[in-house]
């Protein structure tokens, strides 16, 4: 039996797995921050000593925007050194790490789709500080792979969660229409994070439901799948921030020229996400 330790497990992608995984498969060792901080490295190598976990999966992370931006250290120590201290540690016990990415490791102007291959170009704090993490692990440990999703979405508090929070306050809700990717459920990226708990697979890939969408659209589609159209007004705005990038649509290159299966289309899966729910959370 594997021991899974899901660091960072009451965010959406940990809490995801913990549902998804089979505990009469795979002995599941669940932390947040108050079991254990992976900005403590001494926490960290305790934890990996004691319970020698064969994979190891960061779903920890600062993902704030702007609270990486007005503090820009704390996005670097848990973004970055966060990901080191699990790295070593994974290294040090052959325990294979799965590190959680982002699409805004990406930034610049374009508009066809990345892949795992393009450069990294982040204008954010939060995006720099995550690129700085995939560094760390692609250096400090041989048996990573490192999992780039893009707006993602689950129990808890995301884009989703503020749009029918929106129609529960009414007035009119303002969304970027300058600003696509493609929303990706929580579930849908666990089902592929399992594929690589089990299969000898390492490097970088993205994993994101297919299609992409503005934000407008996305909210749009929001309303529409929850009969909501009627009792929240959306008006598009043009963004002009520089740190949010523009585009930043993904590419599961990797995933598809290896075979692997894909996350599905993006509205199947939040109609999906949303008839479970039943549009309110």
């Amino acid at each position: 039996m594997k021991k899974i330790w899901i660091a960072g497990a009451a965010g959406h992608v940990g809490s995801a797995l913990v549902r998804l995984l089979d505990c009469r498969q795979y002995e599941i060792l669940a932390t947040d921050i108050k079991e254990v901080d992976i900005t403590d490295v001494d926490a960290v190598r305790t934890c990996c000593r004691i319970n020698r976990p064969d994979v190891v999966i960061n779903c920890a992370g600062l993902t704030d925007l702007q609270v990486c931006e007005k503090n820009p250290d704390k996005a670097y120590l848990v973004n970055a050194l966060g990901a080191r201290n699990l790295a070593q540690e994974a290294q040090d016990i052959d325990a294979k790490l799965i590190q959680i990415s982002t699409d805004d490791v990406f930034g610049m102007d374009r508009s066809i789709p990345y892949n795992e291959f393009d450069f990294l170009s982040p204008r954010s704090v939060y995006g720099k500080s995550k690129a700085a993490g995939e560094h760390l692990v692609s250096n400090l440990t041989n048996r990573y792979i490192i999992v780039r999703s893009s707006w993602v979405y689950g129990l808890g508090k995301d884009f989703v969660n503020d749009v029918l929070n929106a129609v529960k306050n009414g007035g009119v809700l303002h969304v970027p229409s300058n600003q696509f990717s493609s929303p990706t459920s929580a579930e849908e990226l666990a089902k592929v994070i399992l594929e690589f708990i089990e299969q000898d697979a390492y490097g970088v890939y993205h994993a994101v439901c297919q299609g992409f969408c503005s934000r407008y659209d996305y909210a749009k589609a929001i309303l529409e799948l929850t009969g909501n159209t009627d009792n929240l007004e959306v008006e598009p705005y043009i963004d002009e921030s520089y740190h949010r990038p523009r585009y930043s649509v993904l590419d599961n290159l990797m995933l598809r020229i290896s075979g692997m299966p894909q996350p599905k289309d993006w509205k199947d899966a939040l109609a999906e996400y949303l008839q479970k729910t039943g549009g309110d959370e």
